[in-house]
Formats: C-alpha cells, sequence, structure tokens
C-alpha cells in the first residue's frame, strides 16, 4: 500500500497542523525525516530554525525526528546521506525556495528512494515550496508571464499554490487563468495558509483553517475542510 500525501499550503511543524501529520505518519513507522533543501539558500540560522521547529513537532508526536540537510545535487546523490528515508513513516520537505529545492532533488538517487518508499508505504508532505515541488509542475508566480516550471511529479496532474488565501488578494485572477491555460491536463490548485490536502494522489481531504481551491479557467471551486478534491 502506497503511503498518503500531504500538499500544505503554509504551517510545517506548528501545533497548528499537528493532526495533519499525525493523519500522515499514524500507523507507520514512527520515523520523521524532514528535508528543508528549499531552506538551505537562506541563513544558518534560519536553517537551524527549521531543523528545531521539526524537531519539536516530531516530539509532540511521539516519533524521531531525523533531519537530512541536502544543499547541492551531489549531497542528493549520497546514497548514506538518505539511508533513512527508506525506513521512513514520513518525509517531509520544509518551505523556501521551489526552483532551488526541485533543481537539487529532481532526477537524483534521493528522488528515486524517495519514489520507492512512497510506493512501499512512507507518505510524503510538502509545505509551501516543498508543496510546489511535489508536483507535476510548480507554477513560477513570480515571472511574468506566468509560466509552469516542471516538478519532481510525485503528484501527477497538479500544480500547486501555497498561502492562496493571501496570493489571491495580490495577484489578479487573470493570471492564474493564464497560468491553468498553458497546460490543460495539469490542474491548479491553491492551498490556503495552515491548510493542509491529504490523499492518496488522485483523491485529497481538505484539511485545516482554510480551504483548497480548484482552479479551472474563469472558475474557481472552493472546498473546505472534511471535504474532497479529485483530480482528472
Amino acid at each position: 500500500m502506497s503511503g498518503l500525501i500531504g500538499l500544505v499550503g503554509s504551517g510545517e511543524y506548528l501545533p497548528s497542523m499537528l493532526e495533519v501529520e499525525r493523519r500522515l505518519i499514524e500507523g507507520r513507522s514512527p520515523i520523521y525525516v524532514q528535508i528543508p533543501t528549499a531552506a538551505t539558500l537562506e541563513s544558518p540560522s534560519r536553517l537551524r530554525y527549521w531543523l528545531e521547529l521539526g524537531e519539536q513537532q516530531a516530539r509532540r508526536l511521539g516519533v524521531e525526528p531525523v533531519p537530512i540537510v541536502i544543499r547541492d545535487r551531489s549531497e542528493a546523490n549520497d546514497p548514506e546521506l538518505i539511508a533513512p528515508i527508506a525506513e521512513a513513516g514520513l518525509v517531509y520537505l520544509s518551505g523556501g525556495s521551489p526552483t532551488h529545492l526541485i533543481e537539487t532533488i529532481k532526477d537524483t538517487l534521493l528522488s528515486t528512494v524517495l519514489f520507492k518508499a512512497f510506493e512501499n508505504g512512507t507518505s510524503v508532505a510538502g509545505c509551501s515550496a516543498g508543496a510546489m515541488a511535489l508536483g507535476a509542475y510548480s507554477p513560477g508566480l513570480r515571472h511574468l508571464p506566468p509560466r509552469l516550471i516542471e516538478g519532481i511529479g510525485l503528484v501527477k496532474g497538479i500544480a500547486i499554490v501555497p498561502h492562496f488565501d493571501k496570493v489571491r488578494n495580490r495577484i489578479t485572477s487573470s493570471i492564474f487563468r493564464h497560468e491553468a491555460r498553458l497546460m490543460p491536463s495539469v490542474t491548479l490548485v491553491g492551498v490556503d495558509e495552515e491548510t493542509a490536502l491529504v490523499g492518496d494522489g488522485i483523491t485529497f481531504e481538505v484539511m485545516g483553517r482554510g480551504c483548497a481551491w480548484k482552479i479551472l479557467g474563469d472558475e474557481m471551486i472552493k472546498i473546505c475542510e472534511g471535504e474532497s478534491l479529485t483530480l482528472q
């Protein structure tokens, strides 16, 4: 049985997201692997902050925190460094730069081991940049015109826009419509802050304080806690 997938709009490792992470790791190996690659371009103190925050959440869950700091592709291809992924109950890609995360781990031994672990029952979560990277494509919303960047593809047919309750007020809906039309086979999905999609890669349940938004051309379909979103 494959693991679960968590696509989180924001709030990794916070007490408010504890039940999401509990859902992902419950009944699985009590090893919680945290990969902060997306934040490795930030300051050392900021990186320590994410590692400490992740450790605190793992302790709340009563599981073992195992941080794996992957800064470049050579580290992403180091068998010894990435070995804990194969035994994990949950692997979590936290936030930062989605482009750096994708460029660092896509088509490496890390991504191969991660896909295999997921097939064998390990849950995989990504928050913000991590969620963007897990999709088939990552929306390049800082580019004008906006474009889709190929992700690592653990979740087929989806492109995630995190922090959606904030960005939809700053970015015109026409940008989202343009983005959605670029790749008709990909569903563009917004996820609000402190909100997650949890599912098997095809059908997801919304968990958290906000909602998810399925963006279909000119239409945005709102899906809130306890409701389901199914990809094509």
